[in-house]
């Protein structure tokens, strides 16, 4: 009756582990995350086992990561090790399970590491033998043999958990993209919305100035093409920092860019922010446009000097790091003050030194056309540490 009543009690024990397994793949199946993951397993293969404790271990580059474990007292959960070092790196290293009755018999066990535990025998398990990314380690407080039926269990659940943590992280790189994907569709939706709103007020300034409807096409024409050559190299630089210069080359570009002798440009690396680098290119691009048609370059003698550098400029708070930037054209035709301000004139004198929080000041002397922007260093406009060129 005696060996009834035991097999008995060894059936319901067996009958109990399976449904745990059948239960914690199912629990495996609904995780998000690692963590999720290590939860499950190190709750789950204690009770499946009978173990007094468990651990979840990562594989963490070349070194074993303990992250997780349920247990009768504390053994190296947060802890890391050399995957040389440790029976969880041996498992996995080799991908084989390591079943260690008497863990001070075993040379594969870092003793020191495991006499402040409770642990006298253990299995460690790897999660994907074939290419481990991380390990289930089931210890006892009394040395024993565990059956095989708990090693193949603990195996059955080593393999659910390797498709649990692919899971997580194919989850993980989802969410990651779909959390990219809707910032990028913001920022679209801003600067989309930034660039109507330039267009929109681009055309209402052109047509206030324009004196016949040929003139406002010409020049709006012409200022959608300065917009779009500024999108333009923007979207080369992925929408991030631009150098002073490239913005420069980009406005010059038409007119024959910085290879023409007739254009000189010096001055050191300055990164400017998108919207920063389109208001520029925007002002370049009325100058420029002003020097083919009214200035230098409509002489062969003419010429065009860009300048810039960072000097300390007095500012309502003491002396203020500040770009300053000079336009000057010389050899051209005379010049004389417009009896009325265009759109070109605002945009110079207002839009861009209002937007930096700088001033902007267009002189018109006899012998050429000059202005000077002056903005203080911030966010939009940062000096950077090695100079660009000269030409």
């Amino acid at each position: 009756m005696l060996n009834v009543a035991n097999a008995e009690r060894s059936e319901q024990a067996d009958h109990a582990a399976l449904i745990t397994l059948v239960e914690t793949i199912e629990a495996l199946s609904a995780t998000r995350t690692i963590e999720e993951v290590a939860a499950v397993v190190r709750s789950a293969a204690r009770r499946m086992s009978g173990a007094d404790g468990v651990c979840f271990v990562l594989r963490d580059g070349d070194q074993c990561w303990y992250l997780d474990e349920d247990a009768i007292g504390p053994m190296w959960k947060g802890q890391r090790f050399p995957m040389t070092a440790c029976v969880s790196g041996w498992a996995m290293l080799h991908g084989q399970t390591v079943v260690i009755p008497d863990i001070y018999a075993d040379d594969r066990v870092p003793h020191d590491a495991y006499r402040p535990t409770f642990v006298k025998s253990l299995v460690m398990t790897p999660v994907r033998p074939k290419d481990p990314i991380a390990a289930i380690g089931a210890y006892w407080a009394t040395g024993q043999t565990p059956s095989p039926d708990t090693v193949i269990r603990l195996e059955a659940m080593a393999r659910a958990t390797a498709a649990a943590i692919e899971n997580a992280r194919l989850y993980a790189s989802l969410n990651e993209a779909l959390e990219r994907r809707t910032f990028l569709l913001r920022e679209l939706d801003h600067r989309v919305k930034n660039t109507l709103a330039s267009v929109q007020s681009i055309a209402r300034q052109t047509l206030r100035a324009a004196p016949s409807p040929a003139d406002f096409t010409e020049s709006f024409e012409s200022r959608l093409m300065g917009l779009s050559r500024a999108h333009e190299l923007l979207t080369r630089q992925a929408w991030g920092r631009t150098d002073l210069r490239d913005v420069l080359e980009a406005a010059l570009q038409p007119f024959g860019g910085l290879a023409d002798p007739r254009f000189t440009a010096r001055g050191p690396a300055i990164a400017l922010t998108a919207e920063t680098a389109v208001a520029l290119h925007m002002s370049l691009h009325e100058l420029m446009v002003n020097a083919a048609k009214h200035g230098a370059l409509t002489s062969a003698s003419g010429q065009v000097t860009v300048a810039w550098r960072v000097e300390d400029i007095d500012g309502e708070g003491g002396r203020v790091p500040s770009l300053v930037l000079e336009w000057v054209e010389r050899g051209g035709p005379p010049v004389f003050v417009p009896k009325r301000q265009g759109f070109g004139t605002k945009l110079l004198e207002r839009g861009v030194a209002r937007d930096l929080g700088g001033e902007a000041r267009l002189t018109y002397q006899p012998r050429g056309l000059s202005y000077a922007l002056r903005a203080p260093l911030s966010d939009r406009i940062a000096a950077q540490a090695a100079p660009r060129a000269s030409t």
